[in-house]
């Protein structure tokens, strides 16, 4: 009797390392898009993660949010600064601590890189159906929550 492989085990790579490289090429995609904006991949990412955290969010809460460390991302939010499009302020209840908020020209750069991003959304996603989108982002959620777990314990919760 023969056994059907799954179609996930058919892949060249792991289907993790296929994620991994879907996410690759639509980076790349948008960054494509965004270039004529004047900002590189880390400066759109950051831009983009700032804006879905709270108003103020801290330097801390963004390097988190990211996955990077502060050394990199002080880097970015600076050359941000110097296009005017972030500002960073001591938050006054921790003086260690600095909070950010775009300024009026980095609202409006935001709006335009949403504008973009969202049509390129629209490309990735096509030929897919609301069902098919659905599920797969249930499944990537499934398997982030998964992934946590094993790290979790694979570090022994340190």
């Amino acid at each position: 009797m023969s056994s059907t492989i799954p179609f996930h085990e058919t892949l060249d790579l792991t289907l993790c390392g296929n994620m991994g490289r879907v996410h690759r090429l639509c980076r790349e995609a948008v960054t494509l898009a965004v270039e004529p904006l004047g900002l590189t991949q880390s400066r759109w990412t950051v831009m983009i993660h700032l804006h879905h955290l709270p108003l103020g969010a801290t330097q801390q809460a963004l390097a988190t949010s990211l996955g990077i460390e502060m050394p990199s991302l002080t880097r970015t939010i600076k050359q941000l600064e110097q296009q005017n499009l972030v500002i960073r302020q001591v938050d006054e209840h921790d003086k260690r601590s600095k909070k950010l908020y775009f300024t009026d020209e980095g609202i409006k750069l935001l709006e335009h890189l949403k504008e973009l991003t969202s049509d390129i959304k629209q490309r990735l996603y096509a030929g897919l159906s609301t069902e098919q989108l659905d599920g797969m982002a249930h499944s990537l959620v499934q398997m982030e929550e998964n992934a946590r777990r094993c790290i979790a314990s694979l570090s022994g919760d340190k």
